[in-house]
């Protein structure tokens, strides 16, 4: 069994053309696209007893991702995305309420069959649920593979020494860690991405990250791991917009780790022991998917035929190098 902790919410996209409403949130989306990966999954989350609540927990269960927490009193929590018509990228405003009140106590529980524990964006750094979150991730530890994406929010967390604290301490605790080269930039000002990837890959020694990937838009992503460093160029994709992306690179990564059988804490020392060439392999699953994603409206992830057939006909021009530059992914 897989496990996303996290926010779930409703995407408000608003448009030149008009406003519609898409169930998102950056672990949502990543437990819905390991859903589609034909991986089982369920989401430990929150959601209100509203119409966006019912969105929320009917898309979940129409990928097939269990939900162990019903919905609360509190309402649900909404992002308003405004798209660029010129580029198709999103910038956001949110509405949220954050608390997982009790979750200590069914831990043992909701997480006895665990082999990965996914959790990352505004569920690890705003209060109070950020600190159950934590708790959640520490109990998991033991057991489980931990993956991290901070999915940075400045417009929420807006104390950048605090989000960059928060982020350390999950990358400590985490085996696969996925960031943007904005996340990065933010987080350490003044600082070359990499560099900081770098770093973050020796955080927690022999207990810290085994892999640290950054995704860098148009450059295509980046991995460090013990073996060395590897990239991928983007895919060549006509854009329709950015939404969640990122979180299908982040559940094609898991899903291709799991494949593999590299999930469960059992494995970490194999998982630590992968070649640069087997990172670049991740890179390039995890890439195809995130061309998927930006070639159609909203955060809609690839199914598992969906990106086999990407796969099957992945040697195009932009993987060897020599792609249009106008040819774009997003960078998280």
């Amino acid at each position: 069994m897989l496990t996303v902790i996290g926010e779930g919410l409703v995407d408000v996209v608003q448009r030149s053309s008009g406003i519609q409403a898409h169930v998102g949130g950056s672990p949502l989306n990543v437990a819905v696209g390991l859903a589609r990966l034909d991986h089982p999954v369920q989401f430990i989350g929150r959601y209100g007893r509203d119409a966006y609540g019912e969105s929320v927990a009917a898309h979940l269960k129409s990928s097939s991702v269990l939900l162990p927490v019903g919905p609360d009193e509190l309402p649900t929590s909404v992002a308003t995305a405004l798209i660029d018509d010129d580029d198709g990228a999103a910038s956001y405003t949110f509405e949220l309420a954050w608390e997982l009140p009790g979750l200590a106590d069914r831990l043992p529980f909701m997480l006895q069959a665990t082999t990965l524990l996914h959790t990352g964006s505004i569920a690890t750094m705003l209060a109070p649920g950020a600190a159950e979150v934590l708790s959640a991730v520490e109990h998991a530890h033991p057991l489980a593979t931990i993956s991290f994406d901070p999915n940075c929010r400045p417009s929420i967390i807006t104390d950048v020494d605090y989000a960059r604290r928060q982020a350390e301490k999950f990358v400590t605790l985490a085996d696969v860690v996925k960031a943007s080269d904005e996340d990065l930039e933010w987080l350490y000002p003044g600082e070359e991405p990499l560099d900081s990837a770098r770093r973050w890959l020796s955080l927690g020694g022999s207990e810290g990250p085994a892999m640290v990937v950054v995704t860098r838009g148009a450059q295509g992503p980046w991995g460090v791991n013990a073996a060395g460093e590897a990239d991928f160029p983007a895919p060549s994709v006509k854009v329709a917009d950015t939404v969640g992306a990122g979180d299908s690179f982040m559940a094609a990564l898991l899903s291709a780790i799991v494949d593999l059988g590299l999930d469960g804490a059992q494995n970490r020392k194999d998982l630590r022991g992968l070649s640069a060439e087997s990172l670049r392999d991740l890179l390039a699953h995890a890439a195809r998917a995130a061309a998927v994603t930006v070639s159609r409206a909203g955060a809609n992830p690839p199914t598992r035929a969906e990106l086999n057939r990407m796969e099957a006909g992945a040697r195009t021009p932009r993987e060897t190098g020599h792609a249009p530059e106008s040819a774009e992914l997003p960078s998280n």
